[in-house]
């Protein structure tokens, strides 16, 4: 029901910057909690962050707060996911996510995007 489409990723070096962009199909986006998940080859999909429907609340993983900012336009459709101070662990697929609760689980979530490769070198 729900198209999700990630973009903005890239090879950045450590301590730079990027935006990744989540454009959203519908009308019913500000509907949907939005958030970040990463995947490193051989890792267990990672929550990152969420938001939610009316940007009054955002949760981050312990790893990446204070340096990622969540956000979310629903006029555009769009979440964004910005991204500071990058390290190489930041390294992964970073998946878009939209469900109907708040969780940090990948298993709660009920619509996925393709994903957009972040590398970040050393």
């Amino acid at each position: 029901q729900v198209q999700l489409v990630e973009s903005g990723g890239g090879l950045v070096q450590a301590g730079g910057s990027l935006r990744l962009s989540c454009a959203a199909s519908g009308r019913t986006f500000s509907s949907y909690v939005m958030g970040w998940f990463r995947q490193a080859p051989g890792k267990e999909r990672e929550f990152v962050a969420l938001i939610s429907w009316s940007s009054s609340g955002a949760l981050y993983a312990d790893s990446v707060k204070g340096r990622f900012t969540i956000s979310r336009d629903n006029a555009k459709n769009t979440v964004y996911l910005q991204m500071n101070s990058l390290k190489p662990e930041d390294t992964a697929v970073y998946y878009c996510a939209a469900g109907r609760k708040y969780s940090a689980n990948a298993q709660g979530w009920d619509y996925w995007g393709q994903g957009t490769q972040v590398t970040v070198s050393s």
